[in-house]
Protein backbone atom coordinates (compact mmCIF):
# COMPACT_ATOMS: atom_id res chain seq x y z
CA UNK A 1 0.00 0.00 0.00
CA UNK A 2 1.46 3.03 -1.10
CA UNK A 3 0.44 5.86 0.86
CA UNK A 4 0.64 8.41 -2.53
CA UNK A 5 -1.85 7.15 -4.03
CA UNK A 6 -4.67 7.34 -1.36
CA UNK A 7 -6.50 9.97 0.13
CA UNK A 8 -5.48 8.79 3.96
CA UNK A 9 -1.81 9.57 5.09
CA UNK A 10 -2.25 7.42 7.91
CA UNK A 11 -4.98 5.11 9.11
CA UNK A 12 -6.35 5.86 12.65
CA UNK A 13 -7.10 2.76 14.88
CA UNK A 14 -10.61 4.15 16.35
CA UNK A 15 -9.78 2.88 20.09
CA UNK A 16 -9.66 7.29 20.50
CA UNK A 17 -12.57 7.62 18.46
CA UNK A 18 -14.95 5.11 20.13
CA UNK A 19 -13.67 6.86 23.75
CA UNK A 20 -14.25 10.58 22.83
CA UNK A 21 -17.74 9.06 21.55
CA UNK A 22 -18.81 7.44 24.45
CA UNK A 23 -17.77 10.71 26.16
CA UNK A 24 -19.70 12.03 24.20
CA UNK A 25 -23.04 10.17 24.46
CA UNK A 26 -22.45 9.83 27.88
CA UNK A 27 -22.92 13.68 28.56
CA UNK A 28 -26.08 15.64 27.71
CA UNK A 29 -26.38 17.63 24.55
CA UNK A 30 -23.76 20.46 23.39
CA UNK A 31 -25.65 22.64 21.21
CA UNK A 32 -26.38 26.61 19.55
CA UNK A 33 -27.71 28.59 22.26
CA UNK A 34 -31.64 29.54 22.10
CA UNK A 35 -30.47 33.36 20.47
CA UNK A 36 -28.33 32.02 18.03
CA UNK A 37 -31.23 29.33 16.95
CA UNK A 38 -33.05 32.05 16.52
CA UNK A 39 -30.77 33.43 14.27
CA UNK A 40 -30.25 31.31 12.17
CA UNK A 41 -34.40 31.02 11.82
CA UNK A 42 -34.11 34.23 10.85
CA UNK A 43 -31.81 33.50 8.30
CA UNK A 44 -33.72 30.56 6.43
CA UNK A 45 -36.63 33.03 7.16
CA UNK A 46 -35.09 36.13 5.63
CA UNK A 47 -32.75 34.75 3.54
CA UNK A 48 -34.68 31.96 1.79
CA UNK A 49 -37.75 32.79 0.83
CA UNK A 50 -37.95 31.17 -2.83
CA UNK A 51 -36.69 28.13 -1.27
CA UNK A 52 -39.50 28.44 1.25
CA UNK A 53 -42.24 28.94 -1.67
CA UNK A 54 -40.64 25.75 -3.54
CA UNK A 55 -40.49 23.80 -0.18
CA UNK A 56 -44.11 24.21 0.55
CA UNK A 57 -45.57 23.80 -2.72
CA UNK A 58 -43.41 20.29 -3.47
CA UNK A 59 -45.18 19.10 -0.68
CA UNK A 60 -48.52 18.89 -2.09
CA UNK A 61 -46.82 16.71 -5.59
CA UNK A 62 -44.19 14.76 -3.69
CA UNK A 63 -44.05 12.66 -0.84
CA UNK A 64 -41.91 14.87 1.96
CA UNK A 65 -41.59 17.76 -0.03
CA UNK A 66 -38.15 16.20 -1.68
CA UNK A 67 -37.29 13.32 -3.90
CA UNK A 68 -34.11 12.82 -2.38
CA UNK A 69 -33.74 12.01 1.51
CA UNK A 70 -30.15 13.94 1.28
CA UNK A 71 -32.28 17.39 1.05
CA UNK A 72 -34.15 16.59 3.90
CA UNK A 73 -32.75 19.72 5.94
CA UNK A 74 -34.41 21.69 9.05
CA UNK A 75 -36.17 23.81 9.13
CA UNK A 76 -37.06 23.16 5.17
CA UNK A 77 -34.86 21.98 2.20
CA UNK A 78 -32.98 24.20 0.16
CA UNK A 79 -33.68 24.86 -3.50
CA UNK A 80 -30.07 24.71 -4.99
CA UNK A 81 -29.52 26.38 -8.74
CA UNK A 82 -25.77 26.36 -9.29
CA UNK A 83 -23.06 24.27 -8.31
CA UNK A 84 -19.72 24.09 -9.62
CA UNK A 85 -16.50 23.34 -7.52
CA UNK A 86 -16.67 23.55 -4.13
CA UNK A 87 -19.56 26.02 -4.30
CA UNK A 88 -23.43 26.15 -4.66
CA UNK A 89 -25.23 28.64 -4.72
CA UNK A 90 -29.50 28.26 -4.44
CA UNK A 91 -32.69 29.86 -5.74
CA UNK A 92 -32.35 33.11 -3.27
CA UNK A 93 -29.11 33.72 -4.69
CA UNK A 94 -27.17 32.43 -1.55
CA UNK A 95 -23.63 31.29 -2.13
CA UNK A 96 -22.53 27.88 0.46
CA UNK A 97 -19.39 25.85 0.66
CA UNK A 98 -20.50 22.65 -0.21
CA UNK A 99 -19.10 19.56 1.63
CA UNK A 100 -22.36 17.30 0.41
CA UNK A 101 -20.54 16.60 -3.02
CA UNK A 102 -23.80 15.10 -4.30
CA UNK A 103 -23.25 12.41 -1.19
CA UNK A 104 -20.06 12.03 -2.25
CA UNK A 105 -19.31 10.75 -5.89
CA UNK A 106 -17.83 14.32 -7.32
CA UNK A 107 -14.44 14.05 -5.65
CA UNK A 108 -13.36 16.40 -8.35
CA UNK A 109 -15.87 19.16 -7.15
CA UNK A 110 -19.38 19.92 -8.93
CA UNK A 111 -20.52 19.72 -12.05
CA UNK A 112 -16.65 19.77 -13.34
CA UNK A 113 -16.52 21.45 -16.30
CA UNK A 114 -13.63 19.33 -18.48
CA UNK A 115 -16.17 16.56 -17.95
CA UNK A 116 -19.16 18.72 -18.96
CA UNK A 117 -17.82 19.83 -22.03
CA UNK A 118 -16.94 16.35 -23.52
CA UNK A 119 -20.52 15.46 -22.46
CA UNK A 120 -22.07 18.00 -24.03
CA UNK A 121 -20.48 16.60 -27.17
CA UNK A 122 -22.00 13.30 -26.78
CA UNK A 123 -25.57 14.73 -26.41
CA UNK A 124 -25.13 16.52 -29.16
CA UNK A 125 -23.82 12.95 -31.20
CA UNK A 126 -26.22 10.15 -29.66
CA UNK A 127 -28.40 11.58 -26.96
CA UNK A 128 -28.26 10.23 -23.32
CA UNK A 129 -29.16 6.98 -24.37
CA UNK A 130 -29.59 4.30 -26.96
CA UNK A 131 -30.95 1.21 -25.59
CA UNK A 132 -27.97 -0.45 -27.62
CA UNK A 133 -24.20 -1.28 -26.58
CA UNK A 134 -22.05 2.09 -26.51
CA UNK A 135 -18.05 1.58 -26.66
CA UNK A 136 -18.21 3.92 -23.30
CA UNK A 137 -19.62 0.80 -21.28
CA UNK A 138 -16.69 -0.95 -22.71
CA UNK A 139 -14.08 1.79 -21.46
CA UNK A 140 -15.34 2.28 -18.30
CA UNK A 141 -15.29 -1.62 -17.45
CA UNK A 142 -11.68 -1.31 -18.60
CA UNK A 143 -10.59 1.39 -16.34
CA UNK A 144 -12.35 -0.06 -13.87
CA UNK A 145 -10.04 -3.07 -13.80
CA UNK A 146 -7.24 -1.36 -14.52
CA UNK A 147 -7.01 0.22 -11.12
CA UNK A 148 -9.07 -2.28 -9.76
CA UNK A 149 -7.66 -6.31 -10.79
CA UNK A 150 -10.17 -7.96 -8.66
CA UNK A 151 -13.27 -6.84 -10.50
CA UNK A 152 -12.47 -8.47 -13.72
CA UNK A 153 -15.80 -8.29 -14.86
CA UNK A 154 -18.62 -5.20 -14.56
CA UNK A 155 -22.10 -4.59 -14.64
CA UNK A 156 -23.37 -1.35 -14.62
CA UNK A 157 -26.60 -0.74 -12.97
CA UNK A 158 -29.20 2.06 -12.36
CA UNK A 159 -28.07 2.65 -8.23
CA UNK A 160 -26.31 1.61 -5.55
CA UNK A 161 -29.46 -0.50 -4.34
CA UNK A 162 -29.82 -2.53 -7.29
CA UNK A 163 -26.01 -3.26 -7.47
CA UNK A 164 -26.20 -4.69 -3.65
CA UNK A 165 -29.08 -6.80 -4.74
CA UNK A 166 -27.11 -8.44 -8.30
CA UNK A 167 -24.38 -9.05 -5.36
CA UNK A 168 -26.85 -11.16 -3.15
CA UNK A 169 -28.01 -12.86 -5.89
CA UNK A 170 -24.75 -14.08 -7.31
CA UNK A 171 -23.55 -15.17 -3.41
CA UNK A 172 -26.84 -17.31 -3.20
CA UNK A 173 -26.45 -18.77 -6.80
CA UNK A 174 -22.72 -19.55 -6.38
CA UNK A 175 -22.83 -20.96 -2.97
CA UNK A 176 -26.03 -22.39 -2.78
CA UNK A 177 -26.47 -21.31 0.80
CA UNK A 178 -29.14 -18.20 1.42
CA UNK A 179 -28.15 -16.20 4.97
CA UNK A 180 -26.74 -13.01 4.18
CA UNK A 181 -24.49 -11.18 7.01
CA UNK A 182 -24.11 -7.27 7.03
CA UNK A 183 -22.28 -4.95 9.90
CA UNK A 184 -24.86 -3.26 12.46
CA UNK A 185 -25.24 0.49 11.46
CA UNK A 186 -24.06 0.15 7.16
CA UNK A 187 -26.57 1.23 4.94
CA UNK A 188 -26.62 -0.74 1.51
CA UNK A 189 -30.06 0.97 -0.14
CA UNK A 190 -33.23 0.30 0.35
CA UNK A 191 -33.97 -3.30 -0.73
CA UNK A 192 -36.58 -5.63 1.76
CA UNK A 193 -33.62 -7.78 2.61
CA UNK A 194 -31.09 -4.69 3.46
CA UNK A 195 -33.09 -2.56 5.42
CA UNK A 196 -32.33 -3.78 8.35
CA UNK A 197 -29.98 -2.38 11.41
CA UNK A 198 -29.73 0.82 9.55
CA UNK A 199 -28.05 3.46 11.69
CA UNK A 200 -27.86 2.30 14.85
CA UNK A 201 -26.24 -1.18 15.22
CA UNK A 202 -28.74 -3.43 16.90
CA UNK A 203 -31.74 -1.35 15.51
CA UNK A 204 -32.65 -4.81 13.02
CA UNK A 205 -35.97 -4.08 11.72
CA UNK A 206 -37.28 -1.88 14.90
CA UNK A 207 -36.37 1.58 13.32
CA UNK A 208 -36.98 2.12 9.74
CA UNK A 209 -38.33 -1.41 8.25
CA UNK A 210 -42.21 -0.10 7.85
CA UNK A 211 -44.04 -2.28 5.21
CA UNK A 212 -41.52 -4.91 4.88
CA UNK A 213 -42.88 -8.32 5.27
CA UNK A 214 -40.77 -9.99 7.91
CA UNK A 215 -39.71 -13.21 6.09
CA UNK A 216 -38.12 -10.61 3.72
CA UNK A 217 -35.27 -9.86 6.10
CA UNK A 218 -35.43 -13.02 8.09
CA UNK A 219 -32.38 -13.96 6.11
CA UNK A 220 -30.47 -11.25 6.95
CA UNK A 221 -28.56 -11.47 10.15
CA UNK A 222 -26.38 -8.42 12.24
CA UNK A 223 -23.32 -8.18 13.51
CA UNK A 224 -21.76 -5.76 15.62
CA UNK A 225 -19.06 -2.98 14.08
CA UNK A 226 -15.27 -4.03 14.04
CA UNK A 227 -16.05 -7.27 16.31
CA UNK A 228 -14.32 -10.50 14.95
CA UNK A 229 -15.65 -12.30 17.95
CA UNK A 230 -19.12 -11.87 17.33
CA UNK A 231 -19.30 -12.11 13.15
CA UNK A 232 -17.85 -15.73 13.94
CA UNK A 233 -19.92 -16.97 16.19
CA UNK A 234 -22.75 -15.70 13.93
CA UNK A 235 -20.91 -17.61 11.25
CA UNK A 236 -21.19 -20.62 13.29
CA UNK A 237 -24.89 -19.79 14.25
CA UNK A 238 -25.48 -19.82 10.00
CA UNK A 239 -23.60 -23.34 9.21
CA UNK A 240 -26.29 -25.24 11.63
CA UNK A 241 -28.70 -23.29 9.47
CA UNK A 242 -27.99 -24.07 6.05
CA UNK A 243 -24.67 -21.63 6.04
CA UNK A 244 -23.96 -18.12 4.87
CA UNK A 245 -23.88 -16.85 1.30
CA UNK A 246 -21.88 -14.08 2.12
CA UNK A 247 -20.73 -11.04 4.05
CA UNK A 248 -21.11 -7.46 3.20
CA UNK A 249 -19.59 -4.69 4.52
CA UNK A 250 -18.48 -1.47 3.89
CA UNK A 251 -14.71 -1.91 4.22
CA UNK A 252 -13.93 1.77 6.58
CA UNK A 253 -16.91 0.44 8.63
CA UNK A 254 -20.41 1.70 8.55
CA UNK A 255 -22.23 4.24 7.46
CA UNK A 256 -19.11 5.46 5.55
CA UNK A 257 -16.80 5.23 8.89
CA UNK A 258 -19.16 6.96 10.79
CA UNK A 259 -18.43 3.31 13.10
CA UNK A 260 -14.58 3.16 11.98
CA UNK A 261 -13.07 -0.83 12.08
CA UNK A 262 -9.19 -1.18 13.00
CA UNK A 263 -7.07 -1.44 9.76
CA UNK A 264 -6.91 -5.30 9.87
CA UNK A 265 -10.56 -5.92 10.02
CA UNK A 266 -11.39 -6.38 6.50
CA UNK A 267 -8.43 -9.28 6.50
CA UNK A 268 -9.82 -10.97 9.43
CA UNK A 269 -12.99 -10.52 7.59
CA UNK A 270 -11.99 -12.22 4.41
CA UNK A 271 -9.78 -14.85 6.32
CA UNK A 272 -13.51 -16.04 8.22
CA UNK A 273 -15.37 -15.79 4.51
CA UNK A 274 -13.01 -18.14 3.25
CA UNK A 275 -13.15 -20.36 6.54
CA UNK A 276 -16.90 -20.66 6.36
CA UNK A 277 -16.91 -20.54 2.43
CA UNK A 278 -19.20 -17.11 2.47
CA UNK A 279 -18.25 -14.49 -0.23
CA UNK A 280 -16.94 -11.29 0.45
CA UNK A 281 -18.47 -8.29 -0.59
CA UNK A 282 -17.22 -4.76 -0.46
CA UNK A 283 -19.61 -2.26 -0.74
CA UNK A 284 -17.16 0.79 -2.44
CA UNK A 285 -20.29 2.79 -3.08
CA UNK A 286 -18.58 5.86 -1.43
CA UNK A 287 -14.93 4.72 -1.26
CA UNK A 288 -14.57 3.83 -4.57
CA UNK A 289 -12.35 6.36 -6.61
CA UNK A 290 -12.85 8.43 -3.06
CA UNK A 291 -10.28 6.75 -1.19
CA UNK A 292 -8.26 6.18 -4.11
CA UNK A 293 -8.00 4.98 -7.83
CA UNK A 294 -7.59 1.34 -6.63
CA UNK A 295 -10.26 1.69 -3.46
CA UNK A 296 -10.38 0.40 0.12
CA UNK A 297 -9.74 -2.76 -0.98
CA UNK A 298 -6.45 -1.57 -2.59
CA UNK A 299 -5.46 0.38 0.74
CA UNK A 300 -6.34 -2.62 2.79
CA UNK A 301 -4.97 -5.01 0.19
CA UNK A 302 -8.29 -7.37 0.47
CA UNK A 303 -9.11 -8.65 -2.86
CA UNK A 304 -12.86 -8.88 -2.20
CA UNK A 305 -15.36 -11.44 -4.50
CA UNK A 306 -17.75 -8.63 -5.28
CA UNK A 307 -17.58 -5.08 -5.23
CA UNK A 308 -20.57 -2.98 -5.32
CA UNK A 309 -20.48 0.89 -6.67
CA UNK A 310 -22.52 3.62 -6.63
CA UNK A 311 -22.78 7.02 -7.63
CA UNK A 312 -18.98 7.64 -9.12
CA UNK A 313 -19.57 5.36 -11.58
CA UNK A 314 -20.96 7.59 -13.66
CA UNK A 315 -19.07 10.74 -12.15
CA UNK A 316 -22.03 12.22 -10.22
CA UNK A 317 -24.22 11.85 -13.27
CA UNK A 318 -27.58 10.01 -13.12
CA UNK A 319 -27.84 6.28 -13.22
CA UNK A 320 -24.75 5.59 -11.36
CA UNK A 321 -24.26 1.62 -9.67
CA UNK A 322 -22.68 -1.47 -10.35
CA UNK A 323 -21.16 -4.27 -9.35
CA UNK A 324 -18.06 -6.60 -10.38
CA UNK A 325 -15.74 -9.17 -9.46
CA UNK A 326 -13.88 -12.34 -10.23
CA UNK A 327 -15.37 -13.75 -13.53
CA UNK A 328 -16.63 -16.85 -12.58
CA UNK A 329 -18.79 -14.72 -9.90
CA UNK A 330 -19.62 -11.55 -12.01
CA UNK A 331 -20.30 -13.73 -15.14
CA UNK A 332 -22.99 -15.19 -13.33
CA UNK A 333 -24.82 -12.05 -14.41
CA UNK A 334 -24.35 -12.62 -17.98
CA UNK A 335 -27.83 -11.91 -20.55
CA UNK A 336 -29.69 -14.27 -21.86
CA UNK A 337 -31.93 -17.42 -20.25
CA UNK A 338 -31.19 -20.03 -23.14
CA UNK A 339 -27.76 -20.96 -21.41
CA UNK A 340 -28.78 -24.20 -19.48
CA UNK A 341 -27.18 -22.47 -16.28
CA UNK A 342 -28.47 -20.89 -13.38
CA UNK A 343 -27.98 -16.97 -13.97
CA UNK A 344 -28.47 -13.56 -11.51
CA UNK A 345 -31.30 -11.90 -13.28
CA UNK A 346 -30.41 -8.16 -13.58
CA UNK A 347 -31.81 -5.27 -15.44
CA UNK A 348 -32.34 -1.66 -15.89
CA UNK A 349 -33.24 0.42 -19.23
CA UNK A 350 -31.72 3.30 -18.44
CA UNK A 351 -28.69 1.07 -16.84
CA UNK A 352 -24.98 1.81 -18.38
CA UNK A 353 -26.54 4.35 -21.23
CA UNK A 354 -24.03 6.49 -22.70
CA UNK A 355 -23.92 9.57 -21.26
CA UNK A 356 -23.51 7.62 -17.68
CA UNK A 357 -20.91 5.41 -18.68
CA UNK A 358 -18.73 7.89 -20.58
CA UNK A 359 -19.12 10.30 -17.70
CA UNK A 360 -17.36 7.48 -15.13
CA UNK A 361 -14.94 6.89 -17.56
CA UNK A 362 -13.71 10.18 -18.20
CA UNK A 363 -14.29 11.01 -14.34
CA UNK A 364 -11.68 7.98 -13.14
CA UNK A 365 -9.04 8.92 -15.89
CA UNK A 366 -9.46 12.82 -14.66
CA UNK A 367 -9.30 11.89 -10.99
CA UNK A 368 -5.79 9.69 -12.19
CA UNK A 369 -4.53 12.81 -14.34
CA UNK A 370 -4.91 15.35 -11.44
CA UNK A 371 -4.10 12.99 -8.22
CA UNK A 372 -7.45 13.90 -7.08
CA UNK A 373 -7.83 11.38 -4.34
CA UNK A 374 -4.42 12.60 -2.32
CA UNK A 375 -5.55 16.44 -2.72
CA UNK A 376 -9.25 16.03 -1.59
CA UNK A 377 -7.27 13.39 1.31
CA UNK A 378 -4.88 16.48 1.93
CA UNK A 379 -8.38 18.95 2.18
CA UNK A 380 -9.79 16.67 4.39
CA UNK A 381 -7.23 16.21 7.01
CA UNK A 382 -6.60 20.13 6.88
CA UNK A 383 -10.27 20.69 7.94
CA UNK A 384 -10.11 17.65 10.37
CA UNK A 385 -7.10 19.80 12.07
CA UNK A 386 -8.58 23.11 12.00
CA UNK A 387 -12.05 21.37 13.34
CA UNK A 388 -10.06 19.67 15.96
CA UNK A 389 -8.58 22.73 17.19
CA UNK A 390 -11.69 24.89 17.39
CA UNK A 391 -13.26 22.19 19.43
CA UNK A 392 -10.32 22.71 21.87
CA UNK A 393 -10.29 25.84 21.73
CA UNK A 394 -14.18 25.99 23.31
CA UNK A 395 -13.61 22.95 25.30
CA UNK A 396 -16.55 21.52 23.45
CA UNK A 397 -16.87 17.42 24.08
CA UNK A 398 -17.60 16.87 19.91
CA UNK A 399 -15.51 14.48 18.28
CA UNK A 400 -13.69 14.76 14.83
CA UNK A 401 -11.96 12.48 12.59
CA UNK A 402 -11.50 11.57 8.94
CA UNK A 403 -10.25 9.16 6.35
CA UNK A 404 -8.42 10.85 4.02
CA UNK A 405 -11.59 12.95 2.42
CA UNK A 406 -14.33 11.69 4.42
CA UNK A 407 -14.65 14.02 7.29
CA UNK A 408 -16.56 12.91 10.06
CA UNK A 409 -17.78 15.64 13.08
CA UNK A 410 -20.01 14.62 15.32
CA UNK A 411 -21.64 17.06 17.75
CA UNK A 412 -24.31 14.82 19.21
CA UNK A 413 -23.58 11.68 18.81
CA UNK A 414 -27.05 10.44 16.99
CA UNK A 415 -25.31 7.48 15.28
CA UNK A 416 -22.87 6.37 17.63
CA UNK A 417 -25.11 4.31 20.36
CA UNK A 418 -24.76 0.60 19.60
CA UNK A 419 -27.30 -2.02 21.26
CA UNK A 420 -25.66 -4.70 18.77
CA UNK A 421 -26.88 -8.41 20.41
CA UNK A 422 -27.41 -12.15 19.68
CA UNK A 423 -31.10 -11.49 21.51
CA UNK A 424 -33.58 -10.04 19.72
CA UNK A 425 -35.21 -8.88 23.34
CA UNK A 426 -31.96 -7.36 24.60
CA UNK A 427 -31.62 -5.18 21.24
CA UNK A 428 -35.47 -4.27 21.46
CA UNK A 429 -35.37 -3.68 25.03
CA UNK A 430 -32.20 -1.41 24.32
CA UNK A 431 -33.82 0.46 21.62
CA UNK A 432 -37.30 1.12 22.86
CA UNK A 433 -35.66 2.76 26.58
CA UNK A 434 -33.43 4.85 24.54
CA UNK A 435 -35.15 5.52 21.65
CA UNK A 436 -36.27 8.98 23.01
CA UNK A 437 -33.17 10.08 23.76
CA UNK A 438 -31.67 9.38 20.07
CA UNK A 439 -34.28 11.32 18.51
CA UNK A 440 -33.75 14.52 20.86
CA UNK A 441 -29.78 13.69 19.40
CA UNK A 442 -30.70 13.76 16.21
CA UNK A 443 -33.05 16.55 16.67
CA UNK A 444 -29.97 18.42 18.06
CA UNK A 445 -28.13 17.32 14.65
CA UNK A 446 -30.06 18.84 12.51
CA UNK A 447 -30.59 22.06 14.34
CA UNK A 448 -26.19 21.76 14.51
CA UNK A 449 -26.99 21.29 10.44
CA UNK A 450 -29.30 24.07 9.58
CA UNK A 451 -26.79 26.41 11.70
CA UNK A 452 -23.89 25.37 9.23
CA UNK A 453 -25.90 26.42 6.35
CA UNK A 454 -26.95 29.94 7.44
CA UNK A 455 -23.29 30.26 7.89
CA UNK A 456 -22.77 29.12 4.41
CA UNK A 457 -21.86 25.28 4.67
CA UNK A 458 -23.27 22.50 3.17
CA UNK A 459 -22.91 19.25 4.97
CA UNK A 460 -24.45 16.14 4.96
CA UNK A 461 -26.59 15.52 7.86
CA UNK A 462 -24.54 17.93 10.22
CA UNK A 463 -22.30 15.23 10.50
CA UNK A 464 -20.25 14.57 7.89
CA UNK A 465 -18.42 16.51 5.00
CA UNK A 466 -16.91 15.08 1.95
CA UNK A 467 -14.13 17.22 0.80
CA UNK A 468 -12.71 17.32 -3.81
CA UNK A 469 -10.41 18.53 -5.72
CA UNK A 470 -11.88 22.27 -5.37
CA UNK A 471 -11.37 22.41 -2.31
CA UNK A 472 -7.61 24.57 -1.67
CA UNK A 473 -6.39 25.94 1.61
CA UNK A 474 -8.18 28.90 0.93
CA UNK A 475 -11.69 27.12 0.80
CA UNK A 476 -10.67 24.96 3.90
CA UNK A 477 -9.52 28.48 5.98
CA UNK A 478 -13.08 30.39 4.90
CA UNK A 479 -15.01 26.99 5.89
CA UNK A 480 -12.85 26.85 9.44
CA UNK A 481 -13.87 30.67 10.22
CA UNK A 482 -17.29 29.83 9.90
CA UNK A 483 -17.38 26.88 11.97
CA UNK A 484 -15.72 29.12 14.75
CA UNK A 485 -18.65 31.32 14.75
CA UNK A 486 -21.23 28.45 15.08
CA UNK A 487 -19.23 26.68 17.68
CA UNK A 488 -18.69 29.84 19.77
CA UNK A 489 -22.27 29.81 20.31
CA UNK A 490 -22.46 26.46 21.80
CA UNK A 491 -24.45 25.57 24.89
CA UNK A 492 -24.67 22.70 27.19
CA UNK A 493 -28.07 21.65 27.72
CA UNK A 494 -29.98 19.15 30.56
CA UNK A 495 -31.45 17.03 27.04
CA UNK A 496 -30.49 13.39 25.33
CA UNK A 497 -28.88 11.61 28.28
CA UNK A 498 -28.56 7.80 28.24
CA UNK A 499 -31.08 5.36 30.19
Amino acid sequence: MDELKYSISKWEEPERIYSQLKRLTSEPIWEINPDALKEVLKYFDEKCTKSSQISTEAKQYIPGGVQHNLAFNYPFPIAIEKAEGAYMQDVDGNQYIDFLQAGGPTILGSNYAPIREEIKKLLDNCGPVTGLLHESELLLAKEINKHMPAVEMFRMLGSGTEAVMAALRIARIETKKKRIIKVGGAYHGWSDQMVYGLKIPGSRYLLESHGIPSKSYSLTDEVRPNDLTMLEKMLKINKCRGGTAAVILEPVGPESGTRPVSFDYNKNVRALCDKYGALMIFDEVVTGFRLGLAGAQGYFGIVPDLTVFGKVIAGGYPAAGGVGGKKQYAGLMAAGVATGKHRAYVGGTLAANPLSSYAGYLTIREIERTNACVKAGQAGEKMTAGLDAIIKKYGLPYVTYCQGSIVHLECTGAMAFDFSSFSMLKSALGILKNKKMVMERKDAMERMGASYMANGIVTLAGSRLYTSLADTDEVIDDALARFDAVFSTVVKTDKGLLK
